[in-house]
C-alpha cells in the first residue's frame, strides 16, 4: 500500500513537468447519452489518452483556476502526481448554490486506490468552507466515470450550466449535495 500526499498546488507548482509521469488513459468501450428523457447506455468505444498539447492546454486551465481564487489539489504517490482535481471560485445557479468540480484525473496506473475518491472528497470540503452548497460536475460520459460519480452519490443536475453543456454536449451534468 502506497502513501498518497495530497496537498494544494499554487501556480508556481503547476508546469508541464508536474505531468511527466501522469497518463490520462482510458480504454473507453460504454458511455451514457440522453434520449427522449431517458439515459442510456450506448456502444461508444474509444481510447481517450492526452497530448502533449492537451497537457500544455491542461496547464493554462489549472493555473487560471487559481490565478481567478479557485483551487487545484495533486496527490502525490513519493514525487509522482498520481491524481489531480480543481475547483473553481464562480458560483452560480438560481440561488448561487453551486461551485464547480471543474477537473478530477487519476492517472491510469493509479486508479481503484481510492485517490479519486479522497481528492473528491477534499474538493467537497473546501467548496464548503467557501459557502457552496453543491458541486457541480460537467462529467465525462463514459460508463466507468459515470459509476465513479453514482458510487460517490453524484446525482443529475437540477439546474445545467448551459456554457458547460455547450462546451461538452456529450458530458453528463451532475450535482452533488453538500449540506
Amino acid at each position: 500500500m502506497t502513501n498518497i500526499d495530497y496537498r494544494e498546488l499554487k501556480i508556481s507548482d503547476i508546469d508541464i513537468q508536474l505531468f511527466s509521469g501522469f497518463d490520462r488513459y482510458q480504454d473507453v468501450k460504454k458511455c451514457w447519452r440522453k434520449e427522449d428523457g431517458k439515459w442510456v447506455l450506448k456502444d461508444i468505444a474509444f481510447v481517450e489518452q492526452w497530448s502533449i498539447d492537451e497537457y500544455e492546454f491542461l496547464v493554462k486551465c489549472l493555473q487560471n483556476t487559481v490565478k481567478q481564487g479557485g483551487a487545484v489539489f495533486g496527490a502525490f504517490d513519493g514525487d509522482m502526481l498520481a491524481g489531480f482535481a480543481s475547483l473553481e471560485n464562480d458560483f452560480w445557479g438560481s440561488g448561487g448554490q453551486y461551485l464547480q468540480l471543474s477537473s478530477i484525473h487519476i492517472s491510469s496506473n493509479q486508479r481503484g486506490k481510492g485517490v479519486g475518491k479522497k481528492l473528491f472528497s477534499i474538493i467537497c470540503e473546501k467548496a464548503k468552507e467557501r459557502g457552496a452548497k453543491k458541486l457541480y460536475i460537467s462529467a465525462h460520459s463514459s460508463e466507468e466515470t459515470q459509476a465513479f460519480y453514482k458510487a460517490l452519490g453524484c446525482i443529475e443536475a437540477k439546474e445545467y450550466n448551459e456554457d458547460l453543456v455547450e462546451k461538452e454536449p456529450c458530458d453528463c451534468q451532475l450535482e452533488f449535495s453538500l449540506i
